[in-house]
């Protein structure tokens, strides 16, 4: 068939940052980004235009998955926000301001960009060596015999997504349960290698946030058991019950011509040979004492009836998420076969029963050893509850280098502006400033002249574990180039953790920078672009 019409060429763009298109989208988006950042970040209600689903959110990884960008810079740069996020669940928004501050303020220095990523790279190793180091003042070590620090650091997560509208008693309530569900997961025994368990999430949209809860075990969604007595379950013991896990269909499906092809012999019935394979499996399961059989996918009616005749509890359709800790809560092996088996690969459990959240039933399976929990998140409507699901350098460094140390100083101010630019951001109505000892942030609410007595309207930094009794000098914080050389921050903090600190997770920052200085390296190295027009 001939083309109706002729095929366009190629459309090739040189030096792609120097386009005002570019420049523009970037800015935008790092002021939508910048408007959605910190506690008080604003929210966003994001749709396609012409209807349809509408999102509320002021999280990253909402925003991103939502925006269109057509632009193959913000392609670049999205989809390198959002493959952290995937990672670490966390500081997204935070990975990209810093790289869209970065590359606006790298821009705008007019040094070559082989340069800026050369200096870059070293800034980004200074930073990261310091933030290994025993003297870095960012870090706070968990103590597992002492929770307060766990509690704070996940009521900052809570408290950082305004869509979850949460109030006090909701955040402090979900606080409890996420710790204890991480608590569940840690196991009791550790022999060589400790190895956590999971953490199964179950959503329940519709009801109050209190009733949200954590169980030792797994919740199966089971919504044709709605009885409000379990039928009886062969148990070999008082608390012990021989499960059996299968990864195949049990459905009696014929055979899939795909895999090849098979030779019947005249009068067999493929239908009925499967089936009795089927009631063999059965049969077996009876004989070894199983008394839970589940299967990630369908079992056939008649062996149903007959595991329920020999009092085998049936759980079928129950979906690949849940065999992997399953395996891990009952030491049972996925059975991947229905012609042959080992009685090695069942495992145990210590007792089955039903719940009920709202509309859902679900099958609660009890663990002898908790290293599998599930974790039942309530919210009013779907929207909330997918909210919820939730130095210096020496002069002789500069012999070897193909750069002056004025262009690194020009660079290095650059980086610093730019992570200035991020603390900037965590305020959208009150002012910022920063001690000239520790560096931390202090908001101070707006309408205050700028020669006020600081002192007097500040009582403890934005984190929380500095207080203003320490004689300190504060500065509004702007992003500008040239920093203050600052103390490192103490090793033991003026508050202890029992107060409200506000902390992040460690990884997700450090790997959040990481990503954010080698995204905007890479942009900034981009040459041309070639793009496809058909």
């Amino acid at each position: 068939m001939s083309r109706l019409e002729a095929k366009k060429p190629s459309l090739f763009i040189s030096d792609p940052l120097t386009k005002d298109t570019v420049s523009q989208s970037l800015s935008l988006l790092n002021r939508i980004l910048k408007s959605c950042y910190g506690p008080a970040g604003r929210l966003k209600q994001l749709h396609n235009g012409v209807g349809g689903y509408v999102c509320v959110t002021s999280q990253s990884s909402a925003i991103l998955g939502r925006l269109s960008v057509s632009h193959p810079v913000l392609k670049v740069l999205t989809a390198s926000v959002q493959n952290h996020v995937a990672r670490f669940s966390d500081c997204g928004l935070f990975t990209a301001i810093l790289c869209c501050s970065l590359i606006e303020n790298f821009r705008s220095l007019h040094v070559p960009s082989c340069t800026v990523i050369k200096i870059s790279k070293d800034l980004l190793s200074l930073c990261t060596d310091y933030l290994k180091s025993e003297a870095c003042g960012c870090r706070v070590s968990v103590d597992f015999s002492n929770l307060k620090t766990l509690l704070c650091l996940v009521r900052s997560v809570l408290t950082s997504k305004p869509a979850c509208m949460l109030n006090a008693t909701e955040v402090d309530h979900l606080t409890m349960l996420i710790v204890k569900a991480f608590m569940f997961t840690i196991p009791c025994h550790v022999e060589t290698k400790a190895v956590l368990g999971k953490c199964v999430t179950v959503p329940v949209k519709g009801r109050r946030v209190l009733d949200s809860t954590v169980l030792p075990g797994l919740l199966i969604e089971t919504p044709e058991i709605q009885f409000a007595k379990l039928p009886s379950v062969k148990r070999i013991s008082s608390d012990t019950i021989k499960i059996a896990l299968f990864c195949v269909s049990m459905s009696g499906d014929l055979f899939n011509p795909e895999e090849g092809m098979i030779t019947v012999h005249h009068g067999i019935s493929l239908e009925t040979s499967e089936l009795n394979q089927l009631l063999n499996v059965g049969k077996q399961l009876v004989n070894d004492e199983v008394g839970l059989v589940v299967c990630q996918k369908v079992i056939h009616p008649s062996l149903k009836q007959y595991l329920k005749e020999n009092q085998v509890m049936v759980v079928d359709r129950a979906g690949l998420s849940v065999m992997e800790p399953l395996s891990q809560m009952t030491g049972s092996k996925s059975i991947a076969s229905i012609h042959s088996f080992s009685p090695s690969c069942y495992g145990s459990l210590k007792d089955v029963c039903t719940k009920s959240f709202g509309s859902k039933h679900f099958v609660h399976l009890i663990p002898n050893d908790t290293v599998v929990c599930s974790l039942v998140l309530c919210n009013r409507n779907e929207t909330t509850w997918d909210e919820l699901k939730t130095c210096s350098l020496s002069t002789s460094s500069f012999k070897d280098a193909d750069y002056s140390q004025t262009q690194y100083q020009l660079i290095a101010d650059a980086f610093c502006c730019s992570l200035e630019s991020v603390a900037c951001s965590l305020s959208h109505d009150d002012e910022i400033l920063t001690d000239t000892v520790y560096g931390h942030c202090w908001l101070v609410p707006s309408g205050f002249p700028s020669v006020s007595n600081w002192s007097d309207l500040l009582s403890k930094c934005g984190c929380g574990s500095n207080s203003n009794t320490q004689n300190l000098n504060w500065r509004l914080l702007r992003p500008h180039f040239g920093s203050t050389t600052l103390q490192s921050c103490p090793e033991e903090p003026s508050i202890k953790a029992a107060d409200l600190l506000t902390l992040d997770c460690f990884a997700a920052k450090y790997s959040g920078l990481q990503v954010a200085v080698e995204t905007a390296n890479l942009i900034l190295d981009l040459k041309c672009i070639i793009e496809d027009q058909n």
